[in-house]
């Protein structure tokens, strides 16, 4: 295989998985928008925008100049996931409580 068609495949890889993360975030902010009660919202908002960082992620993967950079990225991938599942269960325990105002 050339290196033109290398960077080809690297290329439109790259285009479909970051077209695939852009389409779950979006998924994620309509759902927000759009779904009745705060639970269901996190629900929508936890696992589409997940999701779609996780396929920017695997978007930008070929494009790291070495191992170092793609061992970041992947770093970063875990700790938004950590993130947001924590800050999450916090919001859906304060809900649940009945703090803030009313659903």
């Amino acid at each position: 295989m050339d290196t033109l068609t290398l960077d080809l495949v690297i290329s439109v890889y790259s285009i479909l998985f970051g077209f695939a993360g852009a389409f779950f975030f979006i998924a994620g902010t309509i759902g927000v928008l759009r779904l009745p009660d705060i639970f269901t919202r996190l629900h929508a908002l936890t696992k589409a925008d997940n999701l779609g960082l996780g396929l920017i992620l695997l978007a930008l993967l070929p494009h790291a100049p070495n191992l170092l950079y793609g061992i970041k990225l992947l770093l970063l991938w875990w700790l938004v996931l950590l993130a947001g599942a924590t800050g999450a269960h916090l919001i859906a325990q304060c809900a649940l409580r009945g703090n803030g105002k009313d659903r």
